[in-house]
Order: C-alpha cells, then structure tokens, then sequence
C-alpha cells in the first residue's frame, strides 16, 4: 500500500536518531516489558454452532483484550524518535544476530573456512533462511575478504542491497474508496493492524470504513468495533455466522455511497493448508470485485515474525491463491530472530509494507530498508 498519507503523517512527527548510537541505550530499556509487545491473539479449535462442516475447522482468534491497549488519542505526536524506539524494540534480535558475529570474529585475523561454516550456521540459525544464506556466503567469498573486520560491513551492504530491492507497493486508489482486503492465519494481529492503519487514516485527514467479515468469531466484532470507534472510522457488520462476502460486499457499496477514501476489510483467520477455507477468501475477493471495478486494490497478508520460517510458508500459500499485493510484519519486538525480515525479502517477490515492533499505533510503520538494518546491525 502506498498510503503516501501515512509515510508523510509518520514522518512529521519522527525525530531524528543518530543510526550509529551505541546499542547500550536499548539494552537499559524494559525490552521484556509486556506492555511494550504487540497485543496477539491466541489460537484455539472450537466448531461454530450450526456452521457448515468446512468452516468448523477455523481456529477461533482469542484476544487479550476486546479493547485496543493504545488508550492514545490517534494521531498523537510521537514522545522518541522512531529509530530509537525500534532499535529498543529489535534489542532481542540486534543482541543475538549482531552478538553472534563478534562471537565468530573475536580472536580471529583472517577468513577461513572454518569462520565462513561458523558464519553460515550463525545466518541459519537467524531465520535468514538457508537459501539466501548460500547467497550471502558465496557473495563474501568472492569478495576475496582477508580481514574479519571487512566481513560485517560486506554483509551489511549486501543484505541492505537484498532489503532495497523489492517491487514497489501498489499505488493508493484516488478517484474511488481504495479497498484493501487484510487476510492471515490466526493469531497474527489482522484486526490490531487494521486498527492502526485506520487510525492513522482517520488522524490523516481520511474517511475510512472498516468491514468485520469476521462473522466466526464472537469476539471479533466487538473487538473491531471498538477500534473503529476509537479511529473515527465508519463500521460495517452483519450478524453473527452471516456469509462474509456479503458482509464485504455491503461495505463497499456503503463506502461509495459515503465518500470514504480507505476501506479495510477484515477476515476470519484460516489455516493455510485448507484449501475450501481458501475458497472462502477467494470468494470475498471475487464479491468485492462485482461491487467496484479493479477492487480489492490490495490485499495485505499479516505475518507473525515469531513464527519464523513458517511465517514463508504461509506467505506462499496465500500468494498462490489471492495474488498478495502486500506483507505486514507483526511481533517483531517479540523474537530474537529478526533475521526472518531478511528471508521474507529475498524469498518472495512481494513488498514488505509495514512491521509491528509494539501496541501502539505509531508501533506500526512503514517498512524502511536501512533504519531496520541499522537497528539490527
């Protein structure tokens, strides 16, 4: 997504970081602090009374909270500087991958094979991903390094060069209501990034409708509703177990007739691997299109950076059926692994569009190549 309203609201209000502070700062903050972590759902098998039998499959999404935990009015002006709060919040991960190469270089004066298997397992084991850790082994060795102090600044240039290198995000829809279709398994944050990307719409300047195509689970209305009331968005719901396509369907039309700039259609989690509840997704999709010309404009697939490498698995599936347009990045506040940033950048052909690194709304942002491997490195 595009969404130049947010880059440009985000970036008024960011203060500026020297990139090159020493990590120190973070490791002084609560990294472990619960409030700091994003919100997430936890996953459960319970069938819906009187759902078909294909859909008593979906796992329930059980929240924390029905209420969104940022209890600040959107929009507010950030308190620190971006950069300084995800370097803070990518202390997990700067510590582990960062710490593991000094772990491999100390002592040491010269590259061997030795240090480059130690450095390959120490990529791996990062969730980079085995592939583009080949890639990047093989591109240090044709460097011809000599010097281990050359090593890391070789890698950090080649994996800015991979995080650079994605396709652009489609551009925001101006004449009518850019709809985006938000899809993912359970327990990612669908319906907390949907709020946080309705909120700093609204804050923006923007009319926003949510959707709750979530017909399945009881507490996901609720809980959407609330933050379509805290965002100043319009709200779109059914009855409980009614046919979510139907849902999407009255929400677009209920945008156009309303003059709404962004629509977020929010959906039932699903498993990946269940190719009728893939159906299902396939159908909103197709509906939504019936109802506005060229529409969904987006789908968005929300991620779970604790998940690790299965969080590619996942996106893979979800590309090969709905064609996804775009990748959220949760939790990453949450993993000493964020490594798999990497792995998701040079594995698949999608743009990474916005990471979480915490609740709250400005915790949301858009995707930046350089200010992520500078935290992490």
């Amino acid at each position: 997504m595009a969404l130049k309203w947010f880059r440009k609201n985000k970036k008024d209000t960011e203060e500026k970081v020297d990139p090159e502070n020493d990590a120190q700062q973070a490791e002084s903050e609560e990294i472990g602090d619960p409030e700091n972590l994003e919100s997430d759902d936890q996953a459960i098998s319970e069938p819906q009374d009187g759902a078909d039998a294909s859909e008593n499959v979906i796992e329930d999404e059980i929240e924390e909270s029905t209420a969104p935990p940022d209890k600040d009015a959107p929009g507010k002006p950030e308190k620190t500087g971006y950069f300084k709060r995800l370097k803070n919040r990518l202390f997990k991960s700067h510590k582990s991958f960062s710490g593991g190469f000094d772990r491999i270089f100390t002592g040491k004066t010269k590259i061997d094979d030795e240090i480059l298997a130690e450095l390959e397992e120490h990529l791996i084991t990062s969730d980079i991903g085995v592939q583009t850790t080949i890639e990047l082994i093989e591109r240090i060795s044709k460097a011809k390094v000599k010097d281990v102090s050359q090593v890391k600044s070789i890698l950090k240039n080649e994996i800015l060069s991979i995080l650079s290198s994605q396709p652009d995000a489609p551009e925001e829809n101006d004449n009518t209501p850019h709809v985006v279709l938000v899809v993912g398994v359970n327990g990612v944050g669908k319906t907390t990034t949907i709020g946080k990307i309705a909120a700093s719409a609204s804050a923006s300047g923007k009319k926003v409708l949510i959707a709750a195509a979530d017909t399945f689970r009881a507490a996901a209305v609720e809980q959407l509703g609330i933050w379509a009331e805290r965002a100043n968005a319009d709200f779109v719901k059914h009855k409980e177990n009614a046919d979510p396509a139907a849902v999407a369907f009255d929400a677009v039309a209920a945008a156009s007739a309303r003059g709404c700039d962004l629509v977020l259609i929010d959906t039932a989690g699903r498993l990946h691997t269940k190719i009728n509840l893939m159906e299902e997704l396939k159908k909103i999709k197709r509906t939504v299109a019936k109802q506005l010309d060229g529409a969904p404009h987006e789908i968005l697939l929300v991620l779970d950076a604790t998940t690790g490498q299965n969080a590619l698995s996942q996106a893979k599936l979800f590309n090969d059926a709905l064609d996804i347009s775009g990748l959220v990045l949760t939790k990453l506040d949450g993993t000493a692994k964020g490594g798999i940033v990497i792995g998701i950048c040079s594995s698949l052909n999608i743009p990474l569009q916005f990471i979480g690194i915490g609740e709250q709304i400005e915790d949301l942002r858009p995707f930046d190549a350089k200010q992520f491997i500078d935290a992490l490195l």
